[in-house]
């Protein structure tokens, strides 16, 4: 299955005007842009998806492997430390998953420290900035070709 999921979660469409300090200044549409570089390269089509609302990035994973969605890469954001249904959804499917973040969540506040995500998802890359997304990517991909 050579088509990943890319989930971008809440705020995440501010990226560029919103605290530059922590998440940078690239935008959404740039880290698309790189993303889509580094799919070209692995023989992978991604399929893009932001979302303010949990229930919708719900549905988005839900549907995932009925869409031919071989993998995810996801940035659940805030919901990374609150979203139950996130984490149920992603142990549902059963796809490999990749949880990325901008900044490094350990180094943050005490409440960032823990992700519902991680122990449903094949592994976790933050503070890497948008290198973050591009490790994470390249992970998948190579997860998907074992």
């Amino acid at each position: 299955m050579n088509k990943i999921l890319v989930i971008h979660g809440p705020n995440l469409n501010l990226l560029g005007q919103r605290e530059k300090d922590i998440y940078g200044s690239a935008t959404l549409a740039e880290i698309n842009a790189k993303l889509e570089d580094v799919a070209k390269k692995s023989g992978v089509t991604l399929t893009f998806f932001q979302s303010n609302h949990e229930g919708e990035i719900v549905d988005t994973i839900g549907k995932s492997s009925k869409e031919g969605i071989g993998g995810i890469l996801i940035n659940p954001a805030a919901y990374t430390h609150t979203s139950i249904a996130i984490r149920d959804a992603i142990s549902a499917v059963k796809l490999p998953t990749v949880e990325v973040h901008l900044s490094n969540i350990h180094s943050r506040e005490d409440f960032r420290h823990k992700s519902l995500i991680a122990p449903v998802s094949s592994g976790q890359i933050s503070g890497f900035g948008v290198d973050s997304y591009l490790l994470g990517l390249q992970a998948l991909v190579n997860l998907l070709k074992h």
